[in-house]
This record gives structure tokens, sequence and C-alpha cells, in this order.
């Protein structure tokens, strides 16, 4: 989509919303302070997973956002769990088996040692991790190395940009669904334009 047709879609919500220029930088402060940022970008995605396109970002260095997302932002079970982000080159260091899982297609087990870092992406014990790499999707690579600068933790949650609905296809899309639930702030990345609500 256009920066034009983010922009068009904005102002039919200007009553309800306002926006402005920010950078990513930015964004990993709005993380670091707990807030929960819906995130739009890049090329449209499909099917159950959202790949870091159409997606609900979140620390996950605190336990307590995993019931806020759930109950609030979801409005889904409180037990179930979210993704964890992870830079590819970082696997080895976090989880108890090296492997390549872009696709969120497999759960594994965390290091005993780095638990305490993750909680709110950590499920029993265990994460269904998405392994991201910058051939893929080089924002989202990009962004998550500023968050691991910012916190030393090479992990971001990750969860759907959606609310009982398919995932967020069109600007439309995601801002029906950032006014209709409880998230802090949507992310235009490809146009560095930040929403919040009135």
């Amino acid at each position: 989509y256009s920066e034009k047709e983010v922009v068009d879609s904005l102002e039919e919500y200007s009553n309800i919303i306002s926006w402005s220029k920010k950078s990513d930088q930015d964004i990993i402060e709005l993380l670091y302070q707990d807030n929960i940022v819906s995130v739009f970008g890049g090329r449209d995605e499909c099917g159950k997973r959202a790949l870091g396109c159409r997606s609900i970002l979140f620390s996950p260095l605190n336990k307590e956002i995993k019931q806020r997302l759930n109950e609030k932002t979801k409005n889904r079970d409180n037990k179930r769990p979210f993704a964890p982000s992870i830079l590819r080159e970082e696997v080895p260091n976090y989880f108890e088996k090296d492997i390549e899982s872009p696709y969120m297609s497999f759960v594994l087990n965390w290091k005993d040692e780095v638990k305490d870092k993750i909680p709110a992406c950590d499920h029993f014990g265990t994460g269904r991790l998405q392994t991201v790499r910058q051939e893929d999707n080089e924002w989202y690579y990009n962004f998550i190395k500023l968050w691991k600068d910012k916190t030393g933790v090479p992990v971001i949650g990750n969860t759907s940009l959606n609310n009982s609905t398919p995932i967020c296809s069109r600007p439309q899309d995601a801002l029906d669904c950032f006014v209709g639930c409880d998230m802090d702030y949507l992310y235009f990345y490809d146009y560095g334009i930040l929403v919040e609500k009135k």
C-alpha cells in the first residue's frame, strides 16, 4: 500500500485518532515502556501466523503483559501463549535445539538460564518460535536488532494483527482493529507513521 493509501485511510478516522512521524527507535522505546504496538507494512500476510508485516508486538520482558493481551486485546483464553520472534543466529543461545522456524512451526524448550529474560513468551518452559533472517524480512530483522541493542534480548513478542477476524490486510482493517480493541499504538512502518487514539 502506498503512503497516500495509508494517509487516506487515516483521514477517515481523524475524529478518533491522531498520527505523527516517528522512527523505529521511537517504537522500541514504546515497547520498552510496556506499550502494545501493532505494526503494518510490507506485503500482505495470510494464514494462521503473522510474521512481522501484520503483527501486534510487545515486550517479552514483563510477564503481566500476557494477561492484558489475552483478555483485552485478543479476547481469548488467558492460558494461550504468544510467539517469540528471535534473530535466527540467536536461537542456539536461547533454545535447547538450533533449528530454522520462520513460520512458527515448532515448539522448543527454552534454555533454563534465559527463561527469566522472556517471561511473556515463556509457556511452561517452551516457546513456539519464529526465526527471523534479514533476507526474509529486512525491516523486522533490523527492528529486533534495535530491541536487542536496547535490552540485550534478541526476542520480541509477536501475535497476529486481528481480533476474532482474519489477519488484517488493508490499512482500513488495521485501523478498525486498532480502534476496536485494547492496544496502545499502530505503526505503519513503511512510512514511519505512528497512530494513537484521541
